[in-house]
């Protein structure tokens, strides 16, 4: 046993490195020929390892035609446990509790609806495998579609079984009720790299048990059907365990599925929506309808058996065959040989749409079962503990948006997350319009920059509940322009930062200011990342920028420094840069620094912290094209950690033209003496108002341009310091888009307005 686990633990050692080295894409030429051994010989350590585990080697002739997942693992995992001679002896009892119980209740209490509470517990990294709610209550509707055979497509099953799919009269429903007795919404979510490290089941759920955001414990198998969803779970797309006395109240007694193959929408789709289907089957007892053993397709599944008489004898397909009929047996009920249920939930078969009467007797029978603890999910104690009995009540006010950050004038659609039911909203949005909603989902836009709170107040007609989330969106200021370069010297802590949006989904170390050093000037922005788990991510997010003044044949640079350090050599970490034509709305990645491209050094030191400018490195970026020459340009940097050191940023420099080592400033630099410009009415009929504060007495010019270049009008003023209003006529100007340039000694500011 203990052999099991070190080797367990030393091939995931070496899995990691090897992963780094991969990630490294590490020539070989470089190697000597002692590491080049190395590789050879790991490689074949790693082969043999894995197979011997059958872990994550793809196995097609387990898969459905056209996907790249092995469809179900329960056969396999099944085997695994029968191997287990305390395991076969317990489900001996089990067997003979089943034999008892078909006795005693030969009709299973047919017309009686069994209620399973059914818990989702979605395991995540902040990806799209972080499932929405209604994702998965359509899963939820599915699964008793399937199961109350409410299903159309069974009326049209082939003639052969025509009238034979059968209602399980087994209905499910999210619990209200968790472990503790606190209500919630059916549904937990927890974040982690382990989402997408399904080698062991078990540590996921234990990942799940100890870090959810609703109970930190065990969610009883014989109280609550466990299902996980996660983003890799060992090559499968679902899988499960027979009922046992093994795991009967374990966590683990549960089903564990892609987050692509829940339900109908959201990541999955129509033909993967009935694989919880097939997995609950095997949770409720029932065996592939080619038996407990091989892939389908195998000619040797002929003389296996399903344990069920009213299912054909077959050897399993892979596609929607309605023509298989692939063993002689099958007279051995009917009296006749007769073509494969292929559309049977429990094959693989992409039109699958019936239990049969047999299978539904074996399932009903499984819930029975007192030793599994089957039986105790569908009582009327149980329902009353996890809350599924009982008229529904309203326990907890809650909402969220598509976005929570935002441009002046852009929407946010709000959704009422409230549970378990609410029949009115009370919505209140200071600086939104409407400032207020009855609606249970509004959409409300903002237009005025700043931060503003949400209020919701939900009813249910006999209790109200008030949730009000403090800074929950932010409106960006109207766009800068370029030459923009952010030095972070202005500000005085993370929390004002009011250029840049921080996102840190961890509630760990997220960028935060540092106010003794920066690469210029004695400001610049950190991540204390020594220490951090790997996988984790953190981002910070600038402001908008407006670059539609920039010519579409013209060029743009974004160059920024950055200060960084491995804790060891092994570490493989991630710089990413992103950015947005559209306000945030959508994100193009343009820029990967990535392991010892990031930086070749390491520091064990937790306290790292560049020493002096060789300590920093300048990266100048020419690919922000013309399709991001908008209005509200954004740009976006991410950094993923992998347990590495700390990380500084400094220096973001964005404007026209060629690169430069050199920080081009412009009207956002410190040293700019002139500043709050307010360029009005826009559009623009008659006259054109531009208002500014300047801090020493001087002259300034200004040009106005067509779309093309063309200069249209110039003016040259003498400004006093202090506040200024500048009257630009515009009568004479034909309808369409204009530009005015504003030039101070060597700087530079172009801005766009809209003659009628």
């Amino acid at each position: 046993m203990y052999s099991c686990i070190y080797l367990k633990y030393y091939y995931e050692v070496i899995l990691k490195k090897y992963h780094i080295l991969v990630r490294r894409q590490t020539d070989l030429k470089k190697l000597n020929m002692k590491q080049i051994n190395f590789l050879i010989l790991f490689s074949f350590f790693l082969y043999t390892f894995s197979y011997a585990q059958n872990k994550n080697t793809f196995d097609p002739s387990n898969a459905r035609i056209g996907e790249d997942v092995e469809y179900c693992h329960t056969h396999k995992k099944m085997a695994q446990l029968k191997a287990n001679d305390a395991y076969k002896k317990m489900q001996e009892t089990v067997e003979q509790e089943y034999e008892e119980i078909a006795k005693e209740k030969p009709s299973l209490e047919k017309g009686v609806v069994y209620t399973i509470p059914v818990v989702f517990h979605v395991l995540h990294n902040g990806g799209i495998e972080n499932i929405s709610d209604d994702q998965i209550e359509d899963a939820i509707s599915i699964l008793n579609r399937d199961f109350r055979l409410q299903n159309a497509d069974a009326a049209n099953v082939g003639s052969e079984f025509q009238g034979m799919p059968s209602d399980v009269e087994v209905e499910f429903a999210l619990a209200k009720k968790a472990p503790n007795g606190d209500c919630f919404k059916g549904i937990t979510r927890t974040m982690s790299p382990i989402s997408y490290d399904g080698v062991d089941g078990s540590v996921q759920v234990t990942t799940i048990r100890y870090n959810n955001d609703v109970y930190q414990g065990t969610w009883k198998g014989n109280k609550y059907l466990n299902i996980f969803v996660c983003g890799e779970i060992g090559g499968a797309a679902g899988y499960t365990t027979n009922p046992s006395i093994w795991s009967s109240q374990s966590m683990t007694n549960g089903i564990w599925v892609l987050h692509e193959y829940v339900g109908s929408i959201g990541t999955s789709s129509t033909g993967r929506s009935r694989t919880l289907t097939h997995e609950v089957g095997h949770w409720l007892n029932l065996e592939h309808t080619w038996g407990p053993n091989n892939n389908p397709g195998n000619a040797s599944s002929c003389g296996t058996d399903d344990g069920v008489d009213d299912t054909p004898d077959c050897i399993g397909v892979q596609a929607c065959l309605l023509t298989s009929n692939t063993c002689s047996g099958d007279n051995s009920y009917w009296g006749y040989n007769i073509k494969d249920n292929v559309e049977n939930y429990m094959d693989y078969s992409y039109c699958s749409k019936m239990y049969t009467a047999g299978q539904v007797t074996r399932m009903r029978t499984a819930l029975q079962s007192t030793s599994t603890g089957r039986a105790n999910l569908w009582q009327s104690s149980n329902h009353a503990e996890t809350g599924v009995s009982g008229a529904p009540y309203l326990c907890a006010a809650d909402f969220s948006s598509d976005k929570k950050t935002v441009c002046i004038g852009e929407s946010v659609q709000f959704q009422d997350d409230s549970y378990n039911t609410a029949t009115s909203w009370s919505w209140s949005f200071p600086s939104g319009t409407p400032a207020t909603s009855t609606s249970q989902n509004p959409t409300i836009s903002y237009s005025q920059p700043g931060v503003y709170p949400v209020t919701l107040t939900a009813s249910d007609g006999t209790s109200s509940i008030t949730e009000t989330k403090s800074y929950y969106i932010r409106v960006l200021p109207a766009p800068t322009w370029i030459p923009y370069w952010e030095g972070f010297e202005p500000y005085s802590s993370i929390n004002n930062l009011s250029h840049w949006d921080v996102y840190n989904p961890n509630n760990n170390n997220g960028f935060e200011l540092e106010s003794s050093f920066g690469h210029s000037g004695s400001k610049c922005v950190k991540l204390l990342n020594y220490g951090e788990p790997d996988g984790n991510i953190d981002e910070l997010s600038s402001q908008n920028i407006d670059l539609s003044v920039v010519p579409q044949t013209g060029s743009v640079t974004l160059s920024f420094r950055y200060a960084y350090r491995k804790k060891s050599s092994s570490n493989y970490e991630y710089l990413k840069v992103f950015i947005s034509p559209d306000c945030g709305d959508t994100w193009v990645q343009r820029k990967t620094l990535g392991g010892s491209q990031l930086s070749p050094q390491t520091s064990t030191n937790p306290s790292w912290a560049p020493a002096s400018t060789n300590d920093w490195t300048t990266v100048h970026m020419v690919n922000v094209t013309s399709n991001y020459f908008t209005s509200n340009f954004r740009m976006k940097f991410r950094f993923e950690s992998n347990e590495g050191n700390n990380f500084y940023l400094d220096d973001i420099n964005l404007y026209e033209g060629s690169s430069s080592n050199d920080i081009v400033v412009g009207i956002n630099s410190e040293s700019n003496e002139i500043d709050q410009i307010e360029l009005y009415p826009n559009p623009v009929e008659n006259n054109l108002n531009i208002k500014f504060s300047i801090a020493n007495t001087q002259k300034i010019f200004f040009k106005i341009k067509d779309t093309k270049g063309k200069e249209i009008e110039s003016q040259e003023i003498f400004a006093k310091q202090g506040s200024n209003l500048i009257v630009l006529p515009t009568d004479k100007i034909t309808s369409g888009t204009y530009f005015v340039e504003l030039f101070l000694e060597k700087e530079k500011r172009t801005f766009k307005f809209v003659h009628k």
